[in-house]
């Protein structure tokens, strides 16, 4: 028996070698452990991987890596109508037009987005999965509902609702968190309704209703973790997307009430008034904000294709 097993086994992993879902000569293995081979090999997965990975350490090392205080108006006595010292020895790019070190502010702002960021996004994912699991679960006339709900936030354009929920709520940085969540909240709830609602026609779901077992525990115990992986890849692509809607909302003056503090939307709307003596202010926060989304981004859409078997030939 243990011989026809084992021909068995070696006759599987040969359909699956062939078909591209596992390499030549390997047994089968887990859909995470064939993702990260995958993304391991992927050069554009690399990139984006170590773009974020510098972004999370300059945010967390920020203070170590800071060369001086980012609200000390160091060089204040040298700024002169249509003169903002540039590069020197101390201060490597130079100061903004209040004599402030400008690396040292970039380093500090990417804290202050990476921390909107995440929460903005956490808290979308949250509410977003609670609706989604709402519809996903029960369906009928719940579904109705909730689907009719989100509707009415898709309708409106995401930049239009985070700045309609920031003014209603004041400026200041939850209310810039919580103005970038509302936008994110439908994109969860319908994707993880859908992959809910395909896991509910699955195999494994009907035969344990077959079998008895209580609605709840199918749910949470089985068809909802089976259905997290297109939301951990949205969550990941979503980060770039709040970062730009946290520069573009601070740009618009909806952000952070104390304009001292270093953000990069906030430096970047600060610098159009000396775009003609120094564009490098306006330049460098712009880069930034691009360099990181870039990087949240190529990592997300390299692991939406690691995660899904239409990808894997």
């Amino acid at each position: 028996m243990s011989a026809l097993g084992d021909v068995k086994r070696r006759r599987i992993d040969e359909l699956a070698a062939r078909a591209g879902q596992v390499p030549e000569g390997e047994g089968g293995v887990s859909l995470t452990k064939s993702a990260f081979r995958r993304l391991r090999r992927d050069p554009v997965a690399i990139i984006g991987a170590v773009i974020v990975v510098v972004f999370l350490l300059v945010a967390a090392f920020a203070p170590l890596l800071a060369m001086r205080d980012p609200l000390a108006q160091t060089l204040l006595s040298e700024i002169r109508p249509g003169s903002i010292p540039g590069s020197r020895e101390g201060f490597p790019l130079g100061v903004d037009n209040l004599g402030r070190d400008l690396l040292s502010r970039l380093i500090w702002g990417s804290r202050q987005s990476l921390m909107i960021g995440v929460v903005s996004t956490i808290l979308g994912v949250i509410v977003g999965m609670a609706l989604g699991v709402l519809a996903g679960a029960f369906g009928g006339w719940v579904d109705t509902v909730v689907m009719r709900f989100v509707d009415i936030l898709l309708s409106v354009p995401g930049l239009l609702m985070a700045i309609s929920v920031s003014v209603l709520l004041g400026q200041n940085q939850y209310a810039l968190m919580i103005a970038i969540a509302v936008t994110q909240v439908p994109i969860f709830a319908r994707l993880l309704r859908g992959s809910m609602l395909a896991q509910r026609g699955s195999d494994y779901a009907v035969a344990a209703q077959a079998l008895g077992v209580k609605k709840g525990r199918i749910v949470f115990g089985h068809v909802l973790p089976n259905s997290l992986s297109p939301v951990i890849v949205q969550a990941t692509l979503s980060l770039a997307t709040a970062i730009i809607e946290a520069a573009a909302l601070s740009f618009l003056g909806l952000g952070d009430p104390d304009l001292a503090r270093p953000e990069w939307g906030a430096m970047l709307a600060n610098a159009q008034a000396f775009l003609s003596i120094r564009p490098e202010l306006a330049v460098y926060p712009a880069l930034c904000i691009i360099v990181v989304a870039l990087g949240f981004t190529l990592l997300g859409e390299s692991l939406r294709e690691a995660l899904d078997p239409k990808f894997r030939r």
